[in-house]
């Protein structure tokens, strides 16, 4: 049975927040949920237009003046810069980077193609770098103070069969988080990333066969996957003054961790 996900307490209360890969049912759906429901304004950014204007007319409805839109492929430099550009003229400024989007698919080694290699590497790994880079900068140039989080995984630590383009790509968002986290400490920036194995939404059982989503939900301590508000809580927690001395770490939302 679904549980259902706290009421918000104001922790991003006044805060900006700017999350990719948002619309749909998934973590990124789920984040900009929470952030809302702790007060922020929260700017929804994804490649798909058409659930991307779903998702804001939904939201909009429960949190009217306090949500905004901007397309964003974040494989796409120019689109990334336009994504904190438009963020800044709706609500003045960025307090929170949430960089979620990612791009997975099951593949073995041997049958792995360069192109497939390089899409979920730039849209997983790169497009966090994007995302990043663009924040940092607006947030230095504000004056400082800030998080970003970033979305990795649990298979940025462990092994899965057919996996090696995502789970290179979630390492390297582990690494690049802890990396970036010193560059901008001194600016009073915080970067800090969860770690999530299994959240269950409508589309995973599209992609993924039933009986390997049983597969993986057995390994978690619970013994089921998470729901997206569970990662979503999580993000919303990093991205908050209660998290305000923790930067370069990996939150997992998972039993499995090294």
């Amino acid at each position: 049975m679904d549980r259902l996900p706290p009421p918000g307490h104001g922790l991003l209360a006044g805060r900006v927040v700017v999350v990719t890969a948002a619309a749909g049912t998934g973590i990124g759906s789920a984040i900009a949920t929470r952030c809302l429901a702790e007060g922020a304004e929260v700017v929804l950014s994804d490649h798909h237009r058409r659930r991307l204007a779903e998702a804001w007319e939904r939201l909009a409805v429960t949190y009217p003046g306090r949500v905004w839109s901007v397309p964003c492929d974040v494989t796409d430099e120019a689109d990334v810069q336009a994504l904190v550009a438009g963020a800044v003229a709706h609500c003045g400024r960025i307090d929170v980077m949430v960089n979620n989007a990612g791009l997975g698919g099951t593949r073995p080694v041997v049958e792995l193609t360069d192109d497939e290699w390089r899409r979920v590497l730039d849209v997983t790994l790169t497009g966090t770098f994007r995302g990043t880079r663009a924040a940092l900068r607006q947030m230095i140039a504000q004056g400082g103070g800030g998080a970003v989080v970033n979305n990795a995984s649990v298979l940025g630590w462990r092994a899965q069969a057919g996996q090696a383009h995502y789970a290179a790509a979630k390492a390297g968002v582990m690494a690049f988080t802890r990396c970036a986290a010193l560059d901008v400490a001194a600016h009073g920036i915080r970067v800090n990333a969860v770690a999530p194995s299994l959240a269950s939404h409508p589309f995973l059982a599209k992609v993924i066969d039933e009986r390997e989503l049983a597969g993986l939900a057995l390994r978690e301590a619970f013994g089921r996957a998470a729901q997206p508000w569970e990662v979503a809580t999580v993000v919303a927690f990093l991205a908050s003054d209660y998290a305000s001395y923790l930067t370069g770490e990996v939150i997992s939302v998972s039993s499995q961790h090294p």
